[in-house]
């Protein structure tokens, strides 16, 4: 590695060491906040996170939930159980694989999380009538970068955790 590739790796990575406590915030307003402001039952974080991906990937077996969370299946299982019990995930045979289980989203679910989702706009829009013009211009523009950046990193696998 020559001395500009070395300059260029350190500017990358203050740019990470940057926007990464920005972004780790957002993430955590999102994750605690919305279903109180949307009037539902509480849910915990890791639910609201299983749930999310099923009603992302409709048709999505324990495993493979497991491992685009990168969490042991036996804690998704139990997030799964207690999703199935609130009425909110249903579980249906897989048509390919009888000994296994697609997860969907129940229409309770999908209602829910269109409330959670009003609730963020709203909770975002009180935020950002406090910015100004050009930041919130800035915001917008960065969307795209940022959902490129949410599919670069789920494109690296991590391992499951405890």
């Amino acid at each position: 590695m020559d001395a500009t590739e070395a300059a260029g790796d350190a500017a990358l990575l203050r740019e990470a060491r940057n926007l990464t406590p920005a972004l780790y915030a957002l993430g955590r307003v999102l994750r605690l906040r919305g279903v109180n402001e949307a009037e539902l039952p509480p849910l915990p974080p890791s639910d609201l996170e299983v749930l999310r991906h099923v009603l992302d990937s409709p048709g999505i077996g324990v495993g493979a939930l497991a491992q685009d969370l990168g969490l042991h299946a036996s804690n998704v299982s139990t997030a799964v159980r207690g999703l199935v019990a609130q009425g909110l995930v249903r579980r249906e045979p897989d048509p390919h694989d009888r000994r296994a289980v697609q997860l969907f989203p129940t229409m309770g679910a999908m209602q829910g999380m269109a409330m959670i989702e009003q609730a963020w706009a709203e909770l975002f829009a009180d935020s950002l009538a406090t910015l100004s013009q050009d930041e919130r211009t800035a915001l917008s523009a960065a969307v795209p970068a940022l959902r490129a950046l949410a599919s670069a990193l789920k494109s690296q696998r991590i391992a499951p955790r405890s």
